[in-house]
């Protein structure tokens, strides 16, 4: 009597954050961390963000800023910040780019393209800056306030985490939206 062959199920390995992953262990405690932050924000976007429309990205459920608002100033922030932590002030393009965080009505797709850019640009700064004296004093914005390499950088992860976690929850609106409003789309629930 010969046997069938049973298919194994494909089983998923449980997901482990980016700062149990032993990974970018080149990179000094501190700038790992940031760069950890950043993994662990592209982790979640990615997820949280998965099978939204290009309509529920645009929407303001119960007046919360947009899941797309949160993605560009995400990506721009990062920039920014890092440009703080280099030692320099803002370009004309840098302050054109945040002043029109608000508006736009770019997909998606083009929207995580700009974030996964901006991350990548900004691993290669932070490793640049990772080795640095933390306490190097650096100031912000033309009131030049007063700040340090470490404290810029450190800003890159926890203002990165504290919109990630903004769009997890609008994202989560959304969805709670989807089947509240009867499956009717976001606009006939929101406006």
């Amino acid at each position: 009597m010969s046997t069938v062959p049973v298919p194994s199920a494909h089983v998923e390995p449980p997901y482990v954050e980016p700062w149990l992953s032993g990974s970018r262990a080149e990179v000094p405690a501190a700038g790992r961390a940031i760069l950890h932050a950043l993994d662990l924000a592209w982790d979640d976007l990615s997820k949280w963000t998965e099978g939204l429309t290009d309509a529920e990205v645009h929407a303001r459920p119960l007046g919360l800023p947009s899941v797309a608002f949160h993605l560009r100033h995400i990506a721009r922030s990062a920039d920014r910040l890092l440009s703080y932590a280099e030692g320099k002030q803002l370009t004309h393009e840098q302050l054109a780019a945040l002043k029109a965080e608000q508006t736009g009505e770019e997909p998606l797709t083009a929207l995580l393209a700009e974030v996964k850019a901006a991350f990548e640009l900004a691993t290669n700064r932070v490793r640049a800056l990772a080795a640095s004296d933390f306490d190097t004093p650096r100031g912000v914005g033309r009131k030049l306030l007063p700040t340090s390499v470490g404290g810029a950088l450190i800003h890159v992860a926890d203002h990165t985490q504290r919109h990630t976690g903004q769009v997890v929850t609008t994202a989560k609106v959304l969805l709670t939206l989807r089947t509240t409003c009867g499956g009717a789309g976001v606009n006939i629930c929101v406006g």
